[in-house]
């Protein structure tokens, strides 16, 4: 049985993962952690810790697993470069598995636009639509800028060169090795995410919508379960496509 901590315990994230966690038979919720309590005070009561915080809670709380050589399942977005090397660092000390967006139809969405770049990705004018409820804070959503990334690795780019965030004040023609980027935020909505691939004469679109939390929450207790049984390599940075054997 498979001992989780997680942290967030409070948030719309948290609250989704231990009710699947609760209703699962193969884990066992170990502990909650908010800002009540410290981590580092229940490190006997969890195998994986399962993360869905903001990057410099996640930072905090990778070093002290890495540290106690626990395992911990990220989902966290929002990370800067300087972050995103801090969380590399600390993870050559215990296996991380680290997602910006643990749904496997998302994931299912990020192979296939893998094919879709190598088919029609170099005469198509590729932009990416995102929409979250109001309370997102980061945008783009790490997993447009994953989608994007994909993309750009597909076709032998540099996503940071060729990304255009928004169009305002750019007045010349669309530079078509360019990828944009497109943020919506209002209301209740989990997350939607449409990336256009528009040809001459047609158009393809390859849409993903979660309607509930849930759907990130058994993502996240998949990729925990995977996790735990995975080998103990330090310095290895696990991703979704891992856990769900996408080649």
């Amino acid at each position: 049985m498979v001992r989780i901590a997680v942290s967030g315990s409070n948030g719309r994230m948290g609250q989704a993962i231990i009710e699947v966690i609760e209703q699962s038979d193969e884990v066992e919720l170990g502990v909650k952690i908010d800002q009540d309590n410290n981590l580092i005070d229940y490190l006997d009561k969890f195998d994986v810790l399962i993360d869905f915080t903001c990057p410099v809670a996640t930072l905090g709380y990778l070093a002290i697993c890495a540290k106690a050589g626990k395992k911990m399942v990220i989902g966290t977005t929002g990370f800067n470069d300087n972050e995103l090397n801090q969380l590399t660092a600390l993870a050559r000390n215990t296996p991380i598995m680290f997602a910006p967006n643990m749904s496997v139809g998302v994931n299912l969405s990020l192979k296939l636009l893998e094919m879709a770049a190598k088919v029609v990705g170099e005469e198509s004018d590729i932009e990416i639509i995102e929409t979250h409820h109001r309370f997102k804070v980061d945008a783009p959503s790490g997993t447009a800028l994953k989608m994007g990334e994909v993309i750009a690795d597909t076709l032998g780019r540099d996503l940071k060169t060729c990304a255009v965030y928004g169009r305002e004040g750019i007045e010349q023609v669309r530079d078509k090795n360019t990828i944009g980027f497109s943020t919506i935020r209002g209301g209740d909505v989990v997350g939607e995410h449409t990336v256009s691939f528009f040809m001459q004469g047609e158009r393809v679109e390859i849409t993903h919508k979660a309607s509930s939390r849930m759907t990130f929450a058994l993502g996240a207790l998949r990729a925990a379960i995977w996790l735990d049984k995975a080998p103990s390599n330090k310095g290895c940075i696990y991703s979704m496509k891992d856990v769900l054997e996408i080649t």
